[in-house]
């Protein structure tokens, strides 16, 4: 048995409708500038694209792959390596609980538990009326200031389950 790749978004049925608009394209295309090649705009590319649509498509993956010239297979597999990508759709609040050594040994594991009793989900799981997706995350480089999480891009440091109620109300305004 010979192993044989085979790329999962060319198998995609493309739609006629551009997912990323032509605002999102010359954004990237112009990104792909800064960079000595195209594929090298990969990552920050995929970072553009999902903050954009909320999550990273089928059709915006081959569409990016377009762009840069590369394979879609390429695209697919960068961003499923990374964590930070999702092809699922999130909730309009990402909070990241991490699970490092660190955190967990100043009680990680009981913020994360707080906050799955507090959303009712699981990680990886966005709350019924879609305000907020909670993720774990191996490591956010805060271990002084274990257990930290990550909410929308901003650091909290040194929470504390019962903080949780007023950091939500706080960022749910």
């Amino acid at each position: 048995m010979v192993w044989e790749p085979k790329d999962r978004l060319a198998a995609a049925e493309p739609t006629t409708e551009s997912a990323l608009g032509h605002k999102l394209q010359n954004a990237v295309t112009a990104l792909c500038k800064l960079y000595p090649t195209k594929q090298a705009a990969l990552l920050p590319t995929l970072h553009k694209v999902q903050a954009e649509l909320g999550n990273l498509s089928d059709q915006a993956m081959i569409e990016v792959a377009q762009i840069l010239e590369i394979s879609p297979a390429q695209v697919l597999d960068t961003a499923a390596f990374y964590d930070m990508y999702t092809r699922q759709k999130r909730g309009k609040h990402i909070i990241g609980v991490c699970e490092s050594l660190s955190c967990e040994l100043c009680g990680g594991g009981e913020l994360l538990n707080a906050l799955k009793n507090t959303l009712k989900i699981e990680p990886g799981q966005t709350t019924p009326d879609g305000k907020f997706t909670l993720i774990t995350m191996q490591c956010i480089g805060a271990c002084d200031f274990a257990p930290a999480m990550i909410i929308d891009e901003k650091l909290y440091k040194t929470v504390t389950p019962d903080q949780l109620d007023k950091i939500l109300l706080e960022i749910d305004k």
